[in-house]
């Protein structure tokens, strides 16, 4: 028994020298390679995968972006196809989104053509989610429904929204009907067209707004009611206005530096100067293509 397990013994530990001796360490070295090899081939092809998703991603994306843009150029060619119509029938306004210009023509000839100021094409979203404003130009045809001189602009909704997040306030709405008591005693009320303090001795303070001051009440930003003097600003929309349909226009800016940009809340804005020429010169009732 002895000498059969000494055999067992040399049998054994003899093995692993043969197994060096006849190129054991190759193989083994074969092995490691061919398991690097295949760890690579995986990482390659699961960065190929990778790379594969996110070329299918940018494609998706591309071709979201490629229809957006099909769909403006059929806008745009029916515009203008229609406005080559419009050269038997009188004047017409051509405004173009794109290059930021306009034109008034007539039976084929510009009489006017200067830079312009467009939509911002932003999107302002209310906290609660239920409402938000696209700050787009419009496409599509409109017409000129009525001219202003001097008009006053009063502030939609929107305006006080982004100044109370500029500022990090929150909005204080004031309605007509019922005055706001503030903590020094005094009520925030309103009396005929303008919103008024009135302290505990019977001082009134009429309140100043603009474009610029805003009326800040016990940490909160004031939205005065429709039709008070407090929300109507003078001299914003420059010296003239032309009213077209669905609330805009092209007016003059108080904001010359603007002009060639996409700024706007949707409005077409000129120079004052630039508009005054056209106040003189376009009828109301003349189409406005908008491209």
């Amino acid at each position: 028994m002895e000498g059969y397990a000494l055999r067992q013994h040399q049998v054994l530990t003899s093995r692993p020298a043969s197994f060096w001796r006849l190129g054991g360490g190759w193989y083994l070295a074969l092995l490691l390679i061919l398991a690097c090899f295949g760890a690579a081939l995986f990482l390659d092809t699961a960065t190929l995968e990778i790379r594969r998703d996110l070329a299918r991603l940018a494609l998706g994306d591309r071709l979201a972006e490629l229809d957006g843009a099909r769909r403006e150029a059929v806008v745009a060619r029916q515009l203008l196809r229609d406005a080559n119509v419009q050269p038997n029938q009188g004047a017409y306004l051509v405004v173009s989104i794109t290059d930021r210009r306009i034109w008034y023509k007539e039976r084929g000839s510009v009489l006017f053509t200067t830079g312009i100021a467009t939509g911002s094409g932003k999107t302002l979203v209310k906290e609660e989610g239920d409402r938000f404003w696209k700050f787009d130009t419009p496409r599509g045809r409109l017409s000129v429904t009525s001219k202003e001189l001097d008009p006053w602009w009063v502030p939609p909704d929107w305006f006080y929204l982004e100044h109370a997040r500029t500022k990090r306030l929150a909005l204080l709405h004031l309605s007509r009907r019922k005055p706001l008591a503030l903590a020094d005693g005094s009520l925030l009320k309103v009396e005929g067209a303008d919103v008024v303090r009135r302290y505990p001795d019977g001082e009134r303070v009429v309140l100043q707004a603009s474009e610029e001051k805003d009326i800040v009440v016990n940490g909160k930003l004031l939205v005065p009611p429709l039709g008070t003097n407090q929300r109507r600003f003078d001299k914003v929309l420059g010296s003239h206005r032309l009213n077209l349909e669905s609330g805009y226009a092209l007016h003059g800016t108080n904001r010359p530096e603007t002009i060639g940009q996409a700024v706007s809340h949707g409005c077409v804005r000129l120079t004052n100067e630039d508009i005054a020429k056209l106040y003189q010169m376009v009828p109301v009732g003349t189409p406005v293509f908008l491209y």
